[in-house]
């Protein structure tokens, strides 16, 4: 699917609708001394095994991509819910 590079849409932070460019939404890294994950890595350690089962497979085939929008007058940044699909990219 293409997404154009620009869209006119509903700023909150503007209350009012504004040029906002596109961008897809990546995942940051991920925090190893993050409460959760030293939690995990405390329950991995020892005897006993996973507490939860290691996926071995995944069962979707895609992923559900996100859109970043970024308000061109005040720079604010929106989510905008992503559907599931192979490929995307940003057109001009």
């Amino acid at each position: 699917m293409r997404a154009p590079k620009e869209i006119r849409t509903y700023c909150p932070h503007c209350k009012k609708h504004t040029v906002h460019s596109v961008s897809i939404y990546k995942k940051g890294k991920e925090r190893s001394m993050a409460q959760g994950a030293r939690h995990h890595a405390e329950d991995k350690k020892g005897y006993g095994g996973q507490k939860f089962p290691e996926l071995k497979r995944s069962a979707k085939t895609t992923k559900k991509q996100t859109l970043k929008l970024k308000c061109k007058e005040c720079e604010h940044e929106i989510m905008r819910y992503g559907i599931r699909l192979k490929k995307m990219e940003i057109t001009q």
